[in-house]
């Protein structure tokens, strides 16, 4: 299974959209919530190859960006095997 990190917000929609996907496909996930760890946000930002906004989301270290970037991979099929989902 693959290693997910994902930099979230309380009550950001975005960041609840992305983790319920994530739910929903049954894979677990690590969650930073940068309201509770405002140090990591600088990390996140570095490592999203300067992107700023929330969520923020990595599977086995690669950013993969946000909501609409992840929906946009499970729509074209290409989610599962990012995620190391059978076909």
């Amino acid at each position: 299974m693959a290693e997910i990190v994902i930099y979230t917000t309380p009550y950001c929609p975005y960041c609840a959209r992305a983790k319920s996907l994530l739910d929903r496909k049954g894979v677990s996930y690590e969650e930073i919530d940068l309201t509770v760890h405002p140090g990591r946000r600088a990390e996140m930002v570095q490592r999203a190859e300067g992107r700023t906004t929330v969520p923020q989301i990595f599977v086995d270290g690669t950013p993969y960006g946000g909501s609409d970037d992840i929906h946009a991979l499970d729509r074209a099929g290409k989610l599962d095997p990012i995620l190391g989902l059978p076909a």
